[in-house]
């Protein structure tokens, strides 16, 4: 953990994330805030899927000090069953329209890994697409996100969502993520894109001890010259060692969130922004 000390580049750089009229400019580390339309979400599952409860949700993190909304209609949490790409469709297109009308000044990020479902995100508003398999399961996606220059989330996963834990990495996991975010950024620059940013993914087909080797060696992937996105909120890796809950999890999120930031992360996607926020604002004093 010797690169804690060193003076840390995302909070000292700046994120520019441009598409069609939307544009967010920041220097320091961002908050993207998650919006979850799925009744299977591993912690806040259909909580936010009526209109008013949707918009007091989205209106409640803007207010809190999120930067972007990454909405998700589709559970990707171990062992989740996949939905059809028309139900996906039928959750967010209607959501996004809502959403889109009220904060026309918000990105919003959408959490898919299939093109189709994101060129009619896209078309409906959207200005970022946040992809679980950095762009495998859907060789289209490369093609579509190279076209219009859309900003993307390449993000490493081992498996499927569904099986991805039956056979996780182990602690040689650093070098492989590194391999595989390496390979498809260069698919996705070949394909014209350049808003690109990096999620080593963790608890995506990784075992516990992997997910915090990654997580000390994260600095590494700070060479592969593109912005760092870390997903770490109440995710199992905090509640399963702790022994406690994902609704007890939110100091353990709050403390790997601070050694992500120390370790390079420009971008925190998370269930609870206000903590997050602070987080950032506290370590932006000696970083």
């Amino acid at each position: 953990m010797n690169q804690l000390t060193d003076k840390n580049t995302a909070f000292s750089a700046t994120t520019t994330i441009k598409f069609g009229s939307k544009q967010l400019v920041k220097k320091g580390p961002l908050v993207m805030g998650i919006l979850n339309l799925t009744p299977d979400s591993f912690f806040d599952g259909g909580r936010h899927s009526g209109k008013a409860e949707m918009l007091q949700q989205v209106s409640s993190m803007l207010s809190d000090g999120a930067d972007l909304i990454d909405i998700g209609a589709m559970s990707t949490r171990p062992g989740a069953s996949e939905v059809s790409e028309q139900e996906e469709l039928d959750r967010l297109l209607p959501a996004l329209e809502i959403l889109c009308s009220h904060f026309p000044e918000v990105l919003f990020s959408i959490d898919t890994y299939r093109s189709g479902v994101a060129m009619a995100c896209i078309k409906g508003g959207a200005g970022m697409i946040n992809d679980i398999s950095g762009g495998t399961f859907d060789p289209a996606m490369a093609e579509f996100i190279g076209q219009q220059n859309i900003p993307f989330v390449l993000m490493h996963i081992h498996g499927q969502p569904r099986t991805m834990q039956e056979n996780p990495m182990g602690d040689q996991v650093t070098a492989h993520v590194i391999e595989f975010l390496r390979k498809q950024l260069a698919v996705f620059i070949q394909a014209g894109a350049s808003q690109l940013f990096v999620d080593p993914g963790f608890g995506f087909g990784k075992s516990l001890g992997a997910n915090y080797v990654l997580l000390s060696e994260m600095h590494r992937l700070r060479a592969l010259g593109f912005p760092i996105l870390v997903g770490l909120s109440r995710k199992s890796m905090i509640y399963k060692l702790l022994e406690i809950t994902p609704e007890e999890a939110l100091n353990g999120t709050s403390v790997l969130h601070s050694l992500a930031l120390m370790q390079g992360a420009s971008i925190l996607r998370v269930h609870d922004v206000k903590e997050a926020v602070q987080t950032i604002h506290l370590l932006s004093q000696v970083m």
